[in-house]
């Protein structure tokens, strides 16, 4: 065995020398300054970067492609430089190998096995490929040229090409489950029901909040024009929002209750209008428009459509019972839930996504900003339904979201009777590293560190004295506990039946 293993390296050599005085009887050429210059591109992955840049314009499969791609060959990149060219000394070819005006200057002082170049190439192409297969079909021929172009300039021994080869190849195929491509989210699914028909907003009565912006009046003029026979009403920002909103709701001959504004004023619209048994027109006045979203009024021209014909739906509806104030003391207070609750580093995640999305995409965006709110962030101590845990996050979606992720985007099913309970801990060992391990490669919706669960009942506690609770945007400092608990089926909203 022993010998086998001393006689396999001689046989490499003499068949790269074998296949070199071959390559050295090629005539000279426009060839030449081709390969010379196709392999300088290549130099530390320059090549692949720019073409990465170029993809990453396209969104969708095509960004991911080039994601992908790039992961593939930094860890490609990484295990030749870093790893075999330590562990395998070896000699580059020497000037009588090949015609001096074939071979490279300056050339590489590094270990000649294995081929870096090889390695990055090869591992871009088959990463992006393993995502678009078109796109990888495309660069295969530019791959094979690069590492072609390390033996016909000397930088390299054909078994170093074949060696960096195969550890870009084994690369991609390592990395192919980072950042997988994400399933198609379910169809939206609702309970339809009737609802009266609002033409021209007859009966319909619509609270204005834009926090006192300048645009107040010209808001209201505006909905005054979509609506000419509704009641509008615009909110001081000096005024009781909640209150103003139940006044506008018992009002003689209003039969369904409308809102523009956050998801804070949507919901308190929505207590309002379960209060007085009265449909909920949502208008997409906010910023995020997160419930509109997914009542299917993301547009005003849905949201009069469905008024207009009286097609609406039921939703659950989340109840918050929230412990606030000194022991002695108490304070309880009810809220109402439509979206999302959230305790720990979330809201800092989201608002740094949110800021990033314009020009980094949804799933940049989202890595850039997990890597900033946890590089420095601290777990805070909770216990949830009775056992504690250190958390970077703990999210209560009232409803199944999707992706099933620290990042969800979509809920297609308004009245499943569910909470979407998701935690991200730190009681593992090492557990920033992991998590931002996990957010680096796109795996944090299976890393250990990651609990999902679903619930129709959740109670919170801090782990020590006291904890910053949101609701649907709204932060709540100094709460000591508080309680989750839906409501089935209790808001009937809007919704173009198509």
């Amino acid at each position: 065995m022993r010998s086998m293993l001393r006689k396999a390296p001689r046989r490499f050599s003499r068949l790269d020398r074998r296949l070199v005085r071959a390559l050295s009887r090629v005539p000279g050429g426009s060839h030449d300054d081709f390969f010379r210059r196709l392999s300088a591109a290549a130099n530390k992955g320059k090549l692949w970067f720019g073409i990465a840049a170029v993809l990453a314009l396209f969104p969708g499969r095509t960004r991911r492609a080039a994601l992908h791609g790039v992961l593939a060959q930094a860890v490609a990149s990484a295990v030749t430089n870093l790893g075999f060219k330590t562990l395998l000394p070896r000699a580059r070819p020497l000037p009588e190998h090949l015609p001096a005006f074939r071979f490279v200057h300056p050339q590489p002082t590094s270990s000649s096995m294995p081929s870096g170049h090889s390695a990055s190439a090869v591992a871009f192409a088959l990463g992006a490929g393993l995502v678009r297969p078109g796109i990888g079909a495309a660069l295969a021929p530019l791959a094979a040229g690069v590492a072609y172009s390390r033996v016909h300039t000397g930088a390299h021994w054909p078994s170093d090409v074949f060696f960096g080869s195969a550890i870009g190849a084994g690369a991609a195929m390592v990395t192919r489950k980072w950042w997988p491509v994400r399933p198609p989210f379910p169809e939206a699914r609702r309970t339809a029901v009737k609802a009266p028909e609002l033409p021209d907003g007859d009966g319909l009565g619509v609270v204005v909040n834009t926090l006192g912006g300048s645009y107040a009046a010209e808001t209201a003029a505006a909905l005054g024009k979509v609506f000419p026979k509704a009641y509008i009403k615009e909110v001081d920002p000096e005024l009781n929002l909640a209150e103003e909103i139940a006044r506008l709701a018992a009002r003689p001959g209003i039969k369904a209750l409308g809102v523009w504004g956050g998801d804070g004023t949507v919901g308190t619209a929505a207590a309002a209008a379960v209060e007085h048994s009265l449909p909920l027109l949502v208008l997409p006045g906010g910023t995020l428009n997160h419930f509109a979203r997914d009542a299917g009024t993301p547009t005003l021209a849905a949201a009069v459509q469905a008024a207009a014909n009286g097609e609406a739906a039921r939703a659950d509806v989340g109840l918050v019972s929230v412990e606030r104030g000194l022991p002695e003391d108490p304070e309880l207070l009810h809220l109402t839930m439509l979206n999302t609750a959230s305790i720990g580093l979330y809201p800092n995640l989201v608002r740094r996504r949110e800021l990033l999305q314009p020009a980094l995409g949804k799933p940049l965006a989202g890595v850039v900003a997990m890597f900033r709110t946890f590089a420095a962030g601290t777990p805070t101590t909770l216990i949830v339904n009775g056992v504690r845990h250190k958390l970077w996050i703990l999210y209560i979606g009232r409803g199944r979201y999707y992706p099933r992720d620290h990042a969800p985007l979509v809920r297609p099913v308004l009245d499943d009777g569910l909470f979407d309970l998701r935690l991200i801990t730190a009681d593992e060992s090492f557990a920033r590293l992991r998590l931002l391990w996990a957010v680096l490669t796109g795996t944090v919706a299976t890393s250990g560190i990651t609990h999902l669960s679903e619930s129709s009942s959740i109670r919170v506690e801090p782990g020590n004295s006291s904890m910053v609770l949101a609701v649907d945007g709204e932060a709540m400092p100094g709460v000591r506990a508080v309680e989750f608990s839906i409501l089935p089926g209790a808001l009937t909203y809007y919704s173009p039946a198509s």
